[in-house]
């Protein structure tokens, strides 16, 4: 099945969306991954979901030479990474431009290794595109939907308290960890002490990782990041290869003026 039609979307992605598709003035079938209570607070918060919209890129992972005893960055596989999820997000923005929805909440990124090759793997981009009923223009900069990893829940408090979401932005490592020495390893036998290759490559890796994403967010002129998550795997790699993911949504004031409402005080039937 090759990638053809609207923005490189295989075939039966593009009959799927059609389907969807509503003459005007009916009523329209929806699919989602929301669960019922993010469904109503998706709802509560004034948007009504489209369709379950996804990406997907099936990408091989190039090699990179290390040296055993040296912290350093694979930047090859940094890239194939990164690459790799950009093209499954941007493959999954394209559904929803297919659905004019407004944004994509509740999304997550998979990789998935199938058994075609340890250096082979699939990343998956999924969510719920949806559309503002007050007809505001809620787009991110470049008229592209928006996109949220937040819940359901948190995705209708940030609503609330005068904020919209512009995208889901990311950072990532792949960073080998050296290997210690038999001096070092005869010297720490035994001992409580601190091993500071291992803190010094995880920290930096970290860092990187972080420094990444807000670049991103500033891209997107996002005004702050929230949800953020670090996530860590090794994936196929051998035991001193970690990739460091940075993960969160950027956002954005509805209005220069906009004041964050007082938390409600929730009493117990004690009181």
């Amino acid at each position: 099945m090759g990638m053809s039609g609207d923005a490189g979307l295989p075939p039966d992605a593009i009959r799927r969306l059609r389907q969807i598709e509503s003459e005007e003035g009916k009523e329209t079938l929806f699919t989602s991954d929301l669960s019922v209570n993010e469904f109503l607070l998706v709802k509560e918060a004034g948007f009504h979901p489209r369709g379950l919209v996804v990406g997907s890129s099936i990408y091989h992972i190039g090699l990179q030479r290390w040296r055993w005893g040296r912290n350093c960055e694979l930047t090859t596989l940094t890239q194939a990474m990164y690459t790799a999820r950009e093209l499954a997000m941007s493959r999954m923005e394209s559904e929803a431009k297919a659905l004019r929805a407004d944004g994509v909440v509740g999304v997550r990124l998979d990789v998935k290794l199938h058994e075609w090759g340890s250096h082979t793997a699939e990343f998956i981009a999924l969510g719920t595109a949806v559309v503002a009923e007050d007809g505001a223009d809620w787009k991110a900069p470049g008229n592209r939907p928006f996109t949220s990893d937040l819940s359901g829940q948190d995705f209708w408090t940030l609503i609330q308290s005068g904020y919209a979401p512009v995208g889901l932005v990311m950072g990532t490592c792949v960073y080998h960890v050296a290997h210690r020495s038999l001096a070092q390893a005869l010297g720490q036998f035994g001992r409580n002490v601190e091993m500071t290759n291992f803190t010094q490559g995880l920290y930096e890796a970290r860092e990187l990782a972080m420094e990444r994403m807000q670049d991103e967010a500033n891209k997107v002129a996002g005004r702050g990041i929230v949800g953020v998550r670090l996530e860590e795997s090794s994936h196929s790699w051998e035991k001193h290869i970690i990739e460091f993911l940075a993960l969160g949504t950027a956002v954005r004031p509805l209005s220069a003026e906009h004041e964050i409402p007082p938390p409600q005080l929730v009493l117990s039937l004690d009181d």
